[in-house]
């Protein structure tokens, strides 16, 4: 059973015997991943807004950037397949329009000191690999949606 102390042990009994011990791993895996990545995307915007031709940038930076994790999470509470589809659908364009903004800071170089350089390529590195699993997960949902419905 995984080991979140946000969700009560109840909870977590009734989620791990819905959905089997691997799908509740993954689960939180993928919202813990989120969640840290969006703590992350904020911690970075706060360096860049201390400039102020900057400020645009981190704003649209954290809106995309925290948007991720926030529509994953509603999609875990969809009421259809469809809607679940429509959530992680919106979580990939944001995860897709995060990566635009870091590759444009990094271009740019609007960041200077070298512990943030480290931090924004590492940044980059993990929204390519969100990017590759939300659409893992997007595709898996259309087909088990389509083999569902044939």
């Amino acid at each position: 059973m995984p080991n979140d102390k946000l969700m009560s042990t109840s909870l977590r009994r009734a989620f791990y015997y819905i959905m089997g011990p691997n799908r509740m791993t993954r689960n939180i895996d993928i919202h813990d991943r989120l969640l840290k990545f969006g703590i992350r995307i904020v911690m970075l915007s706060r360096i860049l807004a201390k400039q102020l031709e900057n400020r645009s940038i981190a704003d649209q930076l954290i809106r995309s950037g925290t948007s991720v994790g926030a529509n994953m999470q509603e999609a875990d509470a969809a009421s259809s397949k469809r809607d679940f589809i429509n959530k992680v659908n919106i979580s990939k364009k944001e995860i897709q329009e995060t990566n635009y903004w870091l590759k444009i800071i990094d271009g740019s170089q609007l960041i200077n000191n070298e512990n943030n350089k480290l931090e924004l390529a590492q940044l980059l590195a993990e929204s390519e690999k969100l990017k590759r699993i939300i659409s893992a997960i997007l595709f898996r949902s259309k087909e088990n949606q389509y083999n569902t419905n044939a």
